[in-house]
């Protein structure tokens, strides 16, 4: 009797320190729970109410109701179609550019060479600095009359053929006459043009985010046991095989949360767009976080702002559902 008595005391006191320990806990989350949710979720809410209603900065209070009006309308529209477009253009060649130079130099990282550490930092500076200033440099190297990358292509290459006069071509001439990349005497306009404006953001997307990338990667590469390439190295196994049957199922769940964050982020970008180009020239560059910005906060139409701005949220919520499982499989 007494034994019992004691037994279920001290489960007593042992459920009192889980309640306990349950509460602090949750005491510790809750200034994190109630920070996300003021910055995240109560725009999210609404964003959501805006887009069903006829809200804009001069009629906040006597919207209306406007059911999928705005939805109908964002698709009909010319102009958004070519943001949704370019979206998918930037963030598909962004994310393969990315993939592929950060594996590239997740391997070279990997290599036992003098200054390793200060490589590896060096290489970090594009993601870490403020993007403000990153951009600031981009676009005076983006530059038609000062560019760095024009002044470079200024000079005379000997592969390129002859001007009127019988002179070497310069390499910008060159490439003017065989692609047709060359818009007006003074060399490529980067960000004027729109056959090199879309490909001038999505190469500074690329140096910025590429080498954390590689950096995640790496993470993963320097948790999988060395005996284990030892041996696939002696079976015979090369490189691109020892990557895709070794390396990344080893890996893969890594892989699948780097590359879901790096989708997102891309999908949802906007700071490189918008400080390079503002969308331009002529909507060349015009994204949907760009387009949602432009309409809803320049021209004040909140409801088609929202409505813009929550078009991908169902892409990128299925995205993110169907990498969650095929990780959770991969657990088990």
């Amino acid at each position: 009797m007494a034994v019992a008595m004691v037994s279920r005391r001290r489960r007593g006191i042992m459920q009192t320190r889980t309640a306990r320990s349950r509460i602090f806990g949750y005491a510790l989350l809750s200034p994190a729970i109630l920070y996300i949710f003021a910055v995240v979720g109560i725009p999210f809410i609404l964003a959501i109410y805006y887009s069903f209603s006829r809200v804009t900065t001069a009629n906040l209070d006597e919207g209306g109701f406007a059911g999928l009006e705005n939805f109908r309308l964002l698709l009909e529209n010319p102009s958004f179609k070519q943001a949704l477009k370019n979206t998918f253009v930037y963030t598909f060649f962004s994310i393969g550019l990315t993939t592929v130079l950060g594996t590239f130099l997740a391997f070279i990282l990997m290599a036992d060479f003098v200054g390793k550490r200060l490589i590896r930092f060096l290489i970090l500076l594009p993601w870490t600095i403020p993007i403000a200033l990153t951009i600031l440099s981009w676009k005076w190297m983006l530059d038609p009359q000062y560019s760095v990358i024009n002044w470079v292509g200024s000079w005379k290459v000997p592969f390129g053929g002859q001007d009127a006069l019988g002179q070497p071509l310069s390499f910008t001439s060159w490439l003017g006459q065989t692609f047709h990349l060359i818009n007006g005497p003074r060399g490529i306009q980067w960000l004027g043009d729109q056959k090199t404006a879309m490909a001038s953001v999505i190469a500074v997307n690329v140096w910025r985010n590429f080498p954390f990338s590689a950096v995640i990667l790496l993470a993963g590469l320097t948790s999988i046991p060395s005996e284990i390439i030892d041996a696939a190295k002696i079976d015979g196994a090369g490189p691109f095989v020892r990557y895709r049957r070794i390396i990344v199922p080893m890996i893969a769940p890594i892989l699948f949360i780097g590359f879901l964050f790096n989708l997102i982020f891309t999908f949802t970008d906007m700071s490189i767009v918008f400080l390079l180009t503002d969308g331009g020239p002529a909507g060349a560059t015009e994204v949907i976080s760009s387009y949602a910005f432009r309409t809803g906060i320049r021209s004040g139409d909140l409801s088609s702002g929202a409505a813009s701005s929550l078009f991908l949220f169902p892409i990128l919520f299925v995205f993110a559902i169907v990498f969650l499982r095929q990780l959770r499989k991969r657990e088990f």
